[in-house]
């Protein structure tokens, strides 16, 4: 493995949602993670085809029979030459198997033990079922998304399972590994998808403290209230992005839009952001998406149009970045950030669930003669 996480090893929990994408992260950027699962599937999640499910790329899948005493040690034994664990179960499911912290420290004083949840491992709500929507209802960022006198929008799931949850997961583990260097010792890292949703806010909620953000939909500047952050249909039917708050790209804006700004009312007083928006969209209306792209193109105007995800791997900036790659004939986006340095290697495509179990076990120190009786008892591969 290449990247600056190499020589990591972390061992994943077969879960859904931020739980593989943290693991996706860490392996993306170099680290040798094996992704156990449970022989008997969850059938949790969105059903699809393995070769699509993109978050279980570059790392080993081993099938492992939890309930057999057997698949417990030889989990174990994983766990004893990792740097991390990170699981995704409800509070108390990884103690019932026998894998809970306090065992696994034992085994491994310098382990990062990394647990995602939605609600957390405390609290009235730890024990009980939710989904992205759940854990950002209870932090004013559900609340705060969506048009004027519309209900809430949810924001596909990327707010809290993946922002608030894989980006603190994986972000949390690696902190703990940093200490864990210094120090000699693991911890327990508790990243709640609510916690991290709730921290996202954190700007939004500053405004809103000093007086600066309505508890509206519409009625502020980056939730489609103002005139200069909104999105406008085209001629097409296509939609252009616009986004200038600053004075000096909204005089750009104006300029290239063919508005004289002196004709319409300040657009700095909300009460007259709907008459703006009215002028500004029905001048936007008269020409193509394209048309508007190639007026703007270049610009400091913050003006961009609205690709679909079949559109967006094809944009000259999006292609000329590589921000998209294709692996195994099925394209996705490229491992992220960037290093000048120690560069990651391509990702390989995800495995077929328990495809990897033997070539994973042997990389990790068992021995073949191990292996094959692991194999013979049924408590390896998938049945």
């Amino acid at each position: 493995m290449t990247g600056p996480l190499a020589g990591l090893r972390i061992v994943e929990m077969a879960a859904i949602g931020p739980t593989p994408m943290a693991a996706m992260l860490m392996a993306d950027l170099g680290a040798t993670v094996i992704r156990v699962e449970r022989q008997a599937p969850s059938g949790l999640g969105v059903p699809r085809p393995p070769r699509y499910n993109l978050l279980n790329r570059n790392r080993h899948s081993a099938s492992f029979d939890l309930k057999h005493p057997d698949g417990i040690a030889a989990t174990l034994d994983l766990i004893a030459g990792a740097d991390a664990l990170i699981e995704g179960f409800r509070p108390g499911t990884m103690e019932r198997l026998g894998l809970g912290p306090d065992v696994c420290l034992a085994r491994n004083p310098r382990l990062v033990y990394g647990r995602m949840t939605g609600w957390g491992q405390t609290g009235p709500l730890a024990p009980t079922a939710g989904h992205d929507m759940n854990y950002l209802g209870l932090t004013g960022a559900l609340f705060a998304i969506g048009r004027k006198d519309q209900a809430p929008t949810p924001p596909l799931n990327l707010v809290a399972d993946y922002g608030g949850g894989a980006l603190y997961l994986a972000f949390g583990v690696v902190c703990a590994l940093l200490e864990a260097k210094r120090s000699g010792q693991g911890q327990v890292v508790d990243a709640a998808m609510v916690d991290g949703a709730a921290s996202l806010m954190t700007s939004a909620y500053g405004l809103h403290e000093g007086g600066l953000y309505k508890d509206e939909r519409g009625a502020n500047i980056l939730d489609s209230g103002a005139p200069f952050y909104e999105v406008y249909a085209c001629a097409d039917g296509g939609f252009i992005a616009v986004a200038p708050i600053e004075e000096k790209f909204r005089e750009e804006f104006y300029r290239l839009l063919g508005v004289d700004r002196a004709s319409l009312p300040n657009d700095d007083d909300r009460a007259n952001w709907p008459a703006v928006k009215e002028t500004i969209a029905a001048r936007i209306a008269t020409r193509t998406r394209a048309q508007w792209e190639e007026t703007f193109a270049g610009s400091d105007a913050c003006v961009s149009p609205v690709l679909s995800m079949a559109e967006a791997p094809k944009h000259a900036h999006i292609a000329a970045r590589d921000t998209f790659i294709e692996i195994d004939g099925v394209v996705q986006p490229a491992p992220a950030p960037r290093f000048s340095r120690t560069v990651p290697a391509t990702p390989t495509a995800p495995e077929l669930p328990g495809a990897g179990t033997e070539a994973a076990l042997a990389e990790w120190g068992f021995s073949a003669e191990r292996i094959a009786k692991l194999k013979s008892a049924g408590v390896i591969g998938n049945r």
